[in-house]
């Protein structure tokens, strides 16, 4: 009978300690949210989901709900409603476009973004130390002032054009930082709005003209018409410039880039914290602790760009 008695007592401290930390043991739902299907936010997944699988959240402990909006806004904004009305444990966003729906719509579940350029900018975040908010995450942020530092290696440029679509927070922040370094680097910048992929042949041809360099925000139209404008910049032979890792993968010439698969780690660390019990805002929101130099070579050869030999010792990355 006392053995029977101790494993009644034993299963009873079990079945307590079962339902105290129940939270913990319960299968988690997170949700994933994709701007568009772009190399930098796949990576970025990647990179989250490995990181939550080493930490003890993969496999059978968490079940994955991913949606993509495929660069359509009024998609996006559906799935805002649909993940609003799910019982999630956490979202991981991918985009700005993505995140500041879902972070205007949702203030009850915790979302970790990733690949968004200034989330305090954008109305995301109060800060970077602290959101104040249900919002924490990592940004692919690499200074403007580093972009100009590698580009003026690269060849002695006067006169940049800058590809942004008005509207996109991200496009529009990355556009501001550049105008306010113009004076400090003597490089003239010339905002360059364009809002639908025809505008490309119609005004390009012109603005390659007159320019020495392109750079490509992060604006949807330039991601997805990269081959388009890099083919008819190497053409012209007018170097290219990107803060984004995939748009150099692409074609674009020249990019100082934080990894997406390294981003999304980072993001996997501060999804494990709140996973844990950490409030969203008590994490603060990094950018990545390195970035690469990374040169196209195709793009190079193409438009034949003479590439100093002092610039390629600074290259971290080549693109064959």
């Amino acid at each position: 009978m006392r053995t029977n008695n101790y494993v009644v007592m034993i299963g009873i401290m079990f079945a307590l300690l079962g339902f105290i930390s129940g939270e913990a043991w319960a299968e988690k739902r997170i949700g994933v949210f994709m701007f568009s299907e772009e190399t930098r936010y796949l990576e970025s997944t990647k990179g989250f989901q490995e990181r939550l699988a080493e930490t003890g959240f993969g496999g059978a402990k968490v079940t994955y709900v991913t949606e993509n909006a495929g660069g359509n806004k009024a998609k996006a904004a559906e799935i805002v409603k649909k993940f609003a009305a799910m019982k999630l444990d956490l979202i991981l966003s991918l985009g700005t476009s993505a995140t500041v729906p879902l972070s205007r719509e949702i203030k009850d579940v915790p979302i970790v973004f990733a690949a968004v350029y200034d989330p305090v900018k954008a109305g995301i975040a109060a800060g970077w130390k602290s959101s104040g908010n249900n919002t924490t995450g990592c940004s692919p942020l690499v200074p403007m002032a580093k972009q100009m530092e590698s580009l003026k290696k690269l060849a002695p440029v006067k006169r940049l054009a800058i590809i942004y679509t008005p509207g996109e927070q991200n496009s529009e922040a990355q556009l501001r930082d550049l105008l306010e370094i113009q004076d400090t680097f003597h490089i003239k910048m010339i905002p360059v709005r364009l809002t639908k992929k025809e505008e490309i042949a119609q005004l390009l041809p012109e603005v390659l003209r007159s320019t020495d360099a392109l750079f490509l925000t992060g604006c949807n139209l330039a991601t997805n018409q990269v081959s388009t404008i890099v083919a008819m910049a190497n053409k012209a032979k007018v170097i290219t410039i990107s803060h984004l890792e995939d748009l150099v993968l692409k074609g674009v010439l020249l990019g100082v880039s934080a990894e997406s698969h390294a981003l999304g780690r980072l993001a996997g660390d501060k999804a494990v914290k709140i996973l844990k019990g950490a409030e969203p805002s008590t994490i603060r929101i990094d950018t990545a602790a390195k970035s690469d130099v990374m040169l196209n070579m195709n793009s190079a050869k193409q438009g034949a760009f003479v590439i100093p030999p002092a610039f390629m010792k600074s290259v971290t990355k080549k693109i064959e």
